[in-house]
């Protein structure tokens, strides 16, 4: 898929309108879609009938081209679906070399520079961070089969009591990428499936949007079982996950693993810098396996301002592989 077409597409799975016009004019150029029909470049999001965003135009108008764009702390699982379209406009253009992203917190509510991805500095922008497995957890000598049974069997944590289904895990187990969430919601608390509900719809039309389809990912959370209400995880609770989740990235043994949501993100990388500060780059965890940050899609449904910094995340993480492509070697 060309970068034209995965912009079109990421756009369409953002619920963003594309403008088209019946012939090109005021020098704009068309343009093919995904599907191959010529647009120009140029696309409008579809406001709301309620009142827009403090600053936000009620007109729709042109703008110069820019890059488009679980149950988390921030945005728990079954986010409210009356969160304001807000208008965001994105160009088809390729940029010949990225720019620096923006590195606001993840709570600002300004709108994000919507510049290409910056290009990261070398094999990585920060040395590996975050633990190693420890190899004398019973876990670590698991193949699938007896890691899935030692997880519906855990009795670690008393998350146990409370869930309808464990969590474990579900895609390609030789998969190139790897997703990793916080914890089950109540959708994936009752199909024993993580992202399911109407993030893990998002999170499928934003890996489609670059050409993957979720059966081509493995996807599994940092906890296996749903925490009552949503609540954060505990720390308790993470620590008697984590073997199984550490088991889990080495028996794929993905190429790059795209974390989703703070509470993953924070964890993985022992850290408690805001998402804000660790999007946008390129991590590695202590077993020198690389690590993109982004937004949890349950965030994006409500701070649909935010879906360009989840888009210039995964653009990221095409670079960091198509790179060590053309370097013919591992990320």
């Amino acid at each position: 898929m060309s970068m034209d077409a995965r912009r079109l597409a990421y756009l369409r799975a953002l619920g963003i309108d594309v403008w088209r016009r019946r012939a090109p004019a005021g020098g704009l150029a068309a343009v093919p879609d995904a599907q191959g029909a010529a647009v120009p470049a140029v696309a409008l999001a579809r406001g709301p009938a309620s009142e827009p965003a403090a600053g936000v135009s009620r007109e729709p108008t042109a703008v110069s081209p820019v890059e488009p764009p679980r149950e988390s702390a921030t945005a728990p699982s079954g986010a409210s679906a009356g969160a304001p379209d807000l208008r965001a406009t994105a160009s088809v253009a390729t940029p010949s070399r990225p720019a620096v992203p923006d590195e606001r917190p993840a709570g600002s509510t300004a709108p994000a520079s919507a510049g290409p991805v910056a290009a990261h500095a070398g094999p990585s922008d920060h040395p590996p961070a975050g633990r190693l497995p420890d190899p004398a957890h019973p876990a670590a000598r698991l193949d699938w089969a007896g890691l899935e049974e030692a997880v519906r069997r855990c009795t670690a944590c008393p998350l146990h009591a409370t869930r309808t289904n464990p969590v474990f895990g579900v895609g390609n187990r030789q998969a190139d990428w790897m997703i990793i969430g916080e914890a089950p919601g109540g959708d994936e608390d009752r199909q024993g499936e993580p992202f399911v509900g109407r993030a893990g719809q998002l999170l499928t039309s934003m890996l489609r949007a670059i050409g993957l389809a979720r059966e081509q990912v493995f996807i599994a959370n940092i906890l296996k079982s749903r925490p009552p209400h949503n609540r954060d995880p505990r720390p308790e609770e993470v620590q008697a996950c984590l073997p199984y989740l550490f088991r889990q990235i080495e028996l794929v043994n993905p190429r790059i693993i795209l974390c989703v949501g703070r509470i993953a993100a924070q964890t993985l990388l022992e850290t408690n810098l805001p998402i804000g500060k660790l999007r946008g780059r390129l991590h590695r965890l202590a077993t020198g396996r690389p690590m993109i940050v982004t937004y949890h899609p349950a965030y994006l449904l409500r701070s649909p301002i935010e879906k360009r910094k989840a888009w210039q995340d995964l653009l990221l993480a095409l670079q960091t592989l198509e790179e060590a492509d053309q370097a013919g070697a591992q990320p």
